[in-house]
């Protein structure tokens, strides 16, 4: 495991020792020229290629920049600087993640600097609340009722409230996506909802409900009943098929636990053939989560022994082509020590490259590389995960137009810092792609 190091400090503490006899900027100039005068590089950049050079810092570094100066400051406010901003290099995607407080104060992971913020997230009054985020658009869904929902940006503390969707108020089980289509600056939400039938406990009602951006409204795409299988709480948007777990409600062997089943958002399925769609796991799966990265459906599982399947051996990563799993990587067992004890359920998200695995009960988090095929440790988590609530969420990067006020004001805390401080940033992000 790789050595922990501060939260908090970047400085370098042996500058001095390490320095070499190069002339300054200023002292070069003097010899050129004396009668000319030093001037600031700040001075000879232009606006132009200093915004392009402020667009290639990590997004916590473009909050600081912009209390430099007034300069900087109205370069990182500006639309252009906005606008440009979200058609840059993509940065890594942030874990972000509630704790067993019953407080909506999350952690945010950032990767590349590998540094935790506290977050104080907008809209959500308690931490068990679902929890759902595509190219930047996050999603949130009360646990009670399930019939309050926002999309808001957690960064610049933008919320906008959705109507209250169809079908049961108090479902047994809830499953929350979310799918952004850049192309046309438009967004859908989806809610799953399943409930047992009263006096049957094999059959099932299940509902599939999609909000539209565009025309701001609920539709109830199919009603269904299953026998023998229920719907969860895991879900996903994939190049517009909806992709779910179910679960076995009794009968059938260790490797039938679980299955997935895809729903087209786009043609839908009639009523009577969603089963058709039907996936089966590629093995024992103690628990399983799916997610998006680059429009392919990803899935993590925990592994489970083969007499005893709901004890966990190890943790899988599949990649779903057509109807078919393909394998492409397990953890390895350093890796799944490294954890201590590790439940059967564990929480798990991912988006672009990069897939993070959390164990309930331990400050540990696993990053792992899906292009490079790469595993690493984290800095340690400076609090424990006990909830199940957890997203990957990309910052800075893809944020392009927008569909809501963007006048609050950023505030990112360093939970690490011992005097405390915020970091604070009146940065404006307009909001329709929110945080990547």
């Amino acid at each position: 495991m790789e050595e922990e190091i501060s939260w908090a400090s970047h400085c370098f503490d042996n500058v001095d020792s390490c320095s070499v006899g190069f002339n300054s900027f200023s002292e070069l100039n003097e010899e050129a020229d004396r009668g000319v005068s030093a001037v600031s590089m700040d001075v000879v950049l232009p606006d132009d290629l200093l915004e392009r050079i402020l667009s290639y810092l990590p997004i916590a570094s473009t909050f600081r920049a912009g209390c430099v100066c007034k300069r900087w400051h109205e370069i990182v406010t500006s639309k252009r600087f906005l606008w440009n901003n979200s058609h840059a290099l993509l940065q890594k995607p942030w874990y972000f993640m509630f704790t067993s407080s019953d407080d909506p104060i999350g952690y945010a992971y950032d990767p590349i600097l590998r540094k935790w913020y506290g977050i104080d997230f907008p809209c959500i009054e308690k931490s068990n609340w679902f929890i759902a985020s595509s190219s930047g658009l996050v999603c949130v869904m009360d646990n009670d009722s399930r019939s309050e929902l926002y999309v808001c940006n957690p960064i610049t503390k933008c919320c906008k409230g959705l109507d209250e969707p169809p079908g049961p108020k108090f479902p047994d089980y809830s499953a929350l996506a979310v799918s952004v289509n850049r192309a046309t600056r438009s967004y859908n939400v989806s809610i799953i909802k399943s409930k047992q039938v009263p006096e049957n406990f094999f059959q099932w009602d299940l509902s599939i409900h999609v909000y539209d951006s565009e025309t701001q409204e609920w539709l109830t795409d199919l009603t269904e009943v299953l026998t023998g299988w229920r719907a969860g709480d895991e879900s996903v948007i994939c190049d517009g098929v909806l992709y779910f777990l179910i679960y076995s409600i009794g009968g059938g062997g260790p490797d039938n636990r679980h299955g997935l089943i895809m729903y087209n958002l786009r043609s839908r399925s009639p009523y009577g053939l969603l089963m058709r769609s039907f996936v089966p796991v590629p093995c024992s799966l103690t628990c399983g989560r799916l997610m998006n990265l680059k429009e392919k459906l990803v899935m993590v599982g925990g592994i489970g022994k083969h007499d005893r399947p709901g004890i966990i051996k190890g943790i899988g990563i599949w990649l779903l082509k057509g109807r078919e799993w393909q394998e492409i990587a397990r953890m390895p067992h350093k890796y799944f020590q490294g954890f201590g004890e590790f439940d059967d359920v564990f929480a798990s998200s991912g988006m672009g490259d990069l897939i993070y695995i959390q164990s309930y009960g331990a400050p540990m988090l696993l990053v792992f590389d899906f292009d490079q095929k790469q595993w690493k440790w984290s800095q340690k988590c400076p609090v424990i995960k006990r909830t199940i609530q957890c997203v990957a969420m990309p910052i800075g990067g893809e944020h392009s137009g927008s569909s809501l006020d963007a006048a609050s004001k950023s505030r990112l805390r360093d939970p690490f810092d011992s005097s405390n401080r915020q970091v604070r940033s009146s940065i404006r992000r307009q909001m329709y792609t929110i945080m990547e």
